[in-house]
């Protein structure tokens, strides 16, 4: 029996769906060290509902695709991209070997090899990269060249991989939709690209995109219509039901929300075992930080039960083996904190919490490091308590002071967020965050020093001068005066010249691990 009747006018694309088969891709580029947490859920509630599907993690399958090719003539007497290329399979399969994670330097080089490699493959105006992708030419933040990736997908340097794969895969399954999962800007042009093949090659199937970016983007990816006739649907945050309305499928008994990696390949990632991602939640428990993206896409804060997330890893732990569970949520609940303390889940795992007094409990910190807590990410943001009362950040410093010390104690790995350039932020504020850093170098093992961006749907940007970030239509930041003087170029001078060679934070600088950073910083903690 088919899967689907297509109508007989050809100038009718519609399809009358009898059985559908959905294909869900995520496409380059973004950090091949774990596997895709978007379509694993929705895999696993795909499954729940007994719906037909297939999965394709095409990123990492095109940038293997990419690695495999053989050194270009034009580089033939370049030392370094020669033992590159020769030794590329190598330093591939030494990344997913924890061997290699005993040694940072030879760490680095691997990674620099890999990325060395690419960057030789990357076309003229083009950078591939191994966590990013970029085009002179084409911008992902304009729907203008959104629409020119996917008429001309032959452009893309994806194409002999996808053109092939997804022939390959859509002549084999059949299905009546593709979902495309657009969570980074790196994976939009190729995203689209992606899409224009589909649309031009296969008659009648659906194409549906969502992911972070899409609801990032949110209503201006669908003003005026731009983008019809290439995509069906947009789907913006959870997607579980949106999809299966789209698909024509009831959801009457409740289906179950466990993410599934049965469909992707869980050996090929570059890590030393599997990295297991899940959510526990979606939005933010605390959803009150000023110009957060969060709060001003108004999402909603869903937990689950701590009961339910425990039993959800132990049944994924049973069906992956993983090596380290990679904990999504943008905060972890201080509830689920205190039942990963008092359950063992037998493997170790790593996540954002928010400073608070929960975690100076050095009795708490310890049955947290006892349970599997290999390393936890603080966003401190800064060190002056007025710029995070301003900000609305629901912390003092006293406290953050506390929980570092108490983490170092612990044997718990810290990677602390500072961020630099905020409207109530000045120089002097800078300094104090830097003389933050120094009072606590020897509780800090990693750094990320972010420059602020003003998100471009936030509502508290309404008393400041703003201009544009750039000329895309579908910018996700603008550009604004600081109220204070101290704008981009004086932060990123302070940054360069003076707050990273400080002789106590320089060190910490030293230890930042290449592209895969906070990924791969547990195997070194």
């Amino acid at each position: 029996m088919k899967q689907t009747r297509r109508c007989t006018d050809r100038r009718e694309k519609k399809q009358l769906i009898i059985d559908p088969l959905i294909l869900l891709i995520h496409p380059p580029s973004a950090k091949p060290s774990e596997p895709p947490a978007g379509i694993a859920r929705l895999s696993g509630f795909l499954d729940s509902l007994g719906c037909r599907h297939a999965l394709l993690d095409a990123n990492l399958e095109g940038l293997l695709h990419l690695l495999n090719a053989n050194l270009p003539d034009k580089t033939a007497g370049d030392t370094w991209t020669k033992r590159a290329f020769r030794d590329c399979a190598q330093n591939i399969a030494s990344l997913r070997s924890a061997e290699l994670y005993r040694n940072r330097d030879r760490y680095r080089r691997a990674v620099r090899d890999i990325a060395r490699v690419l960057s030789v493959l990357s076309p003229e105006g083009i950078s591939i990269g191994l966590a990013d992708y970029e085009q002179t030419t084409l911008s992902p933040l304009r729907s203008r060249d959104l629409l020119y990736a996917s008429e001309h997908p032959e452009q893309n340097p994806f194409f002999a991989y996808f053109s092939f794969r997804l022939r390959q895969m859509i002549n084999e399954l059949q299905p009546s939709h593709i979902g495309l999962s657009l969570n980074y800007i790196s994976q939009a042009l190729t995203a689209f690209a992606m899409a224009g093949f589909i649309r031009r090659n296969f008659y009648g199937i659906q194409i549906i995109m969502g992911g972070g970016l899409v609801t990032s983007w949110g209503d201006r990816i669908r003003t005026e219509g731009r983008f019809s006739g290439l995509i069906d649907h947009f789907v913006s945050g959870p997607g579980e039901e949106q999809l299966i309305r789209i698909l024509g499928i009831n959801n009457e008994t409740g289906a179950c929300l466990r993410p599934s990696y049965k469909k992707l390949p869980g050996n090929l990632y570059l890590s030393p075992g599997l990295i297991l991602p899940y959510s526990a939640s979606t939005g933010c428990y605390w959803n009150r930080c000023d110009f957060c993206p969060e709060k001003a896409e108004g999402s909603r804060y869903v937990p689950m039960k701590p009961e339910k997330v425990m039993t959800d890893l132990n049944i994924l732990k049973q069906e992956t083996n993983p090596a380290l569970i990679h904990l999504l949520d943008n905060a972890v609940s201080p509830a689920l904190l205190e039942r990963l303390s008092v359950n063992d889940i037998g493997i170790p795992w790593y996540g954002f919490a928010r400073v608070n007094r929960q975690l100076t409990d050095p009795d708490f910190c310890r049955q947290l490091k006892r349970s599997g807590c290999r390393m936890l990410k603080l966003g401190i943001e800064s060190g002056d308590q007025d710029v995070l009362d301003r900000l609305d950040k629901g912390m003092d410093l006293n406290t953050a002071s506390k929980v570092l010390r108490t983490l170092k104690n612990a044997g718990i790995g810290t990677y602390v967020y500072l961020l630099f350039g905020t409207p109530p932020e000045d120089e002097a504020s800078a300094r104090k965050t830097l003389s933050f850093t120094v009072q606590h170098s020897e509780c800090i093992d990693y750094l990320n020093l972010a420059i602020f961006n003003m998100p471009i749907c936030s509502g508290s940007a309404s008393g400041l001068e703003t201009r544009g970030f750039s000329e895309g239509d579908l910018s996700l930041y603008t550009d604004f005066v600081h109220p204070l003087g101290w704008n981009r170029k004086k932060v990123r001078a302070f940054l360069d010249r003076e707050f990273k060679k400080h002789p106590a934070v320089s060190p910490i600088i030293r230890r930042e691990l290449p592209v895969f950073t906070s990924n791969h910083a547990p195997f070194f903690v």
